[in-house]
């Protein structure tokens, strides 16, 4: 075990180096609806919970989190990105408990950006229509409880691009591991590789032109224009958490360590290989599992200095969760969640959800 634990964190730290956030490449990146976290519930940690989230949001986060799916789990979220802006980020997906530990899950996550106004070198005013940019992507995970402290998986994305006429297609893959210890299952750690694939490059008609030839005939030929490739933002993830457990203590199916009350205090490092590194610190609140509130600030190079901050959030999110049972033993239950992250200028990102376990 100890041996485990020693080659988890090495990765960590050798991935951190290798991963070491650059300002200098930042916007060389593309694709970067992968980092964009629309689930109501770990978004208003700051997705800074990579060691201890669990579930099917867990695909955003640390995916090594579905193998605490107990049966099956099926999620839907709404957000309103930088409200006041029109854009809107969709979530969806489902996850099963297959054998043994073994879930699988399915998720997929649409933006929506709205109508554009087309213009061209003729028309630069528009009047001759509108597009609607196409933002998909698909991921299939598997994660597996591989003992009663352990658990990893990994995630297989499909991503697709689209403006107008023109489209670009990738694939990436995400890795995490997740290790719990303490005597009440209090103490958790996590590491996640995410967005890790192939460049992206645009193509399509609106790439060709067509030129007259004159000579003794007109005739017409096609010249087609050439685009950059473009790398994905991968991003190296590596977090602890540590539950307060206190009050009575809940007797729980299946086996897992629960009294009336939990706080939960969590740190997370996250590496951007196109930009500024983040790290930040946050806090839940529970209430026998049913009523969880959360905060959490997030901290990145020159957030406080009006001159050199390059990112429109100024640190603070925070959410809740009402997490109803159906009945005294457990079993099925269906979750609420919101989440909201302070911006400026717009009137910040507001997120919302449902959850339904079986």
């Amino acid at each position: 075990m100890k041996r485990i634990i020693a080659i988890i964190i090495g990765a960590s730290l050798a991935s951190s180096v290798a991963f070491a956030g650059n300002p200098d490449r930042r916007g060389e990146a593309g694709a970067y609806e992968l980092v964009m976290n629309g689930w109501a519930g770990s978004s208003g940690f700051w997705s800074m919970n990579s060691a201890n989230i669990s579930g099917l949001e867990s695909e955003r986060v640390n995916i090594a989190g579905l193998a605490f799916v107990p049966k099956t789990e099926v999620a839907a979220s709404y957000t309103l990105w930088l409200q006041g802006a029109g854009v809107g980020i969709a979530h969806a997906g489902v996850a099963q408990n297959i054998k043994n530990g073994n879930v699988i899950g399915l998720t997929i996550q649409a933006l929506s950006l709205g109508e554009i106004e087309k213009t061209t070198t003729a028309n630069p005013e528009g009047g001759i229509g509108t597009y609607k940019p196409s933002f998909i992507n698909i991921g299939i995970s598997y994660s597996r409880k591989f003992s009663n402290s352990i658990s990893g998986g990994f995630t297989a994305r499909l991503i697709n691009e689209g403006i107008g006429s023109l489209n670009a297609f990738g694939i990436c893959v995400d890795g995490g591991l997740q290790y719990v210890t303490g005597p009440k299952d209090n103490i958790h750690f996590g590491v996640s590789l995410r967005n890790v694939g192939t460049p992206m490059k645009f193509g399509g008609d609106a790439l060709t032109t067509s030129v007259s030839i004159i000579s003794s005939s007109t005739y017409q030929l096609s010249e087609s224009s050439k685009t950059n490739t473009f790398e994905l933002p991968t991003q190296l993830n590596i977090g602890g958490a540590y539950d307060f457990w206190f009050g009575r203590k809940i007797e729980t199916k299946p086996k897992v360590y629960k009294q009336d009350f939990r706080l939960t205090a969590l740190a997370d490092f996250t590496s951007n290989a196109f930009g500024y590194d983040y790290y930040g610190v946050g806090a839940e609140f529970g209430w026998k599992e049913i009523l969880m509130l959360r905060a959490a600030m997030r901290f990145e190079n020159g957030m406080f200095n009006p001159a050199k901050r390059l990112d429109v959030y100024t640190g603070p999110a925070a959410g809740f969760t009402v997490n109803i049972p159906f009945n005294k033993d457990g079993g099925p239950r269906l979750a609420i969640d919101y989440s909201f992250r302070a911006t400026s200028p717009f009137q910040g990102t507001h997120s919302f959800g449902l959850r339904f376990n079986l």
